[in-house]
């Protein structure tokens, strides 16, 4: 089992309550604010802006949530509280290297409790530039199995629409594999085919995996991620770990 795409399959078999329901529309609420803030409130003309809208309307955030954030971001609201983009980066138990994307009106707040993370679960927070260097920054469009007739299909859609390769590993999904500055690019040419896509993100792929065999450590980074995505600045978790099945099996409670 290995980084994020595979801790993302994790946290999807986990029940979701009405206060992780809360924290998703915060953090859905804070990238339509830095979406509004760096591209304009116009999501015609804003791509960034757009994608953040879709995702709200999926999780049925209500509008009138949508339309707060916009302003916020674009400083028509009352609240004029600055909210920023920012990546952190840490080393978790056993090496493993882990990158943190937020989105933050206080990043004294924001550090001190991913400090705190870090050291209830035996890792580190790092300086900037420790661990990006193995992660390669790329574009990802997902698309679900159900709406796709075959691979070769979706392999030829991604290549004549000028994707860079396609990952068929995930169980009831597709992902179109980007470079970041083409994804807009590839999504018009996509949605142009009348192919529904289930999410649209810049990601950062780890370059090569580290195999975690000490159980304590593999329960600790779970245990660690799972600290981080609940934090409310938290937008992001991209980390380099592989953990093998027969590992997880004995880690049924983490």
């Amino acid at each position: 089992m290995s980084g994020h795409s595979k801790w993302a399959q994790i946290k999807r078999k986990k029940a979701v309550t009405d206060a992780k329901r809360g924290a998703v529309f915060s953090k859905i609420a804070k990238e339509i604010m830095v979406a509004s803030r760096l591209g304009g409130s116009d999501p015609v003309n804003n791509f960034r802006l757009r994608f953040a809208i879709e995702k709200a309307k999926e999780n049925l955030l209500p509008q009138v949530n949508i339309q707060r954030a916009i302003e916020k971001g674009a400083g028509t609201g009352d609240d004029k509280s600055q909210i920023e983009d920012i990546i952190y980066e840490g080393y978790g138990p056993g090496g493993t290297a882990i990158l943190i994307q937020c989105t933050t009106d206080n990043k004294n707040r924001t550090v001190a409790d991913l400090r705190s993370y870090f050291t209830k679960y035996h890792g580190k927070l790092a300086e900037s530039g420790a661990v990006s260097w193995m992660f390669a920054k790329r574009g990802e469009i997902k698309i679900s199995s159900s709406s796709f007739k075959s691979q070769d299909e979706i392999y030829e859609l991604a290549i004549e629409a000028g994707a860079c390769d396609i990952d068929f590993s995930g169980e009831d999904y597709a992902i179109i594999i980007t470079k970041p500055d083409e994804l807009e690019k590839i999504q018009k040419n996509i949605l142009g085919k009348n192919i529904k896509l289930s999410e649209t993100q810049i990601s950062y792929s780890p370059k090569e995996h580290l195999e975690i065999t000490d159980p304590e450590h593999a329960k600790n980074i779970l245990k660690l991620l799972e600290a981080i995505e609940e934090h409310d600045d938290v937008q992001n978790v991209f980390s380099n770990f592989d953990i093998k099945e027969e590992i997880l099996k004995t880690m049924e409670s983490v």
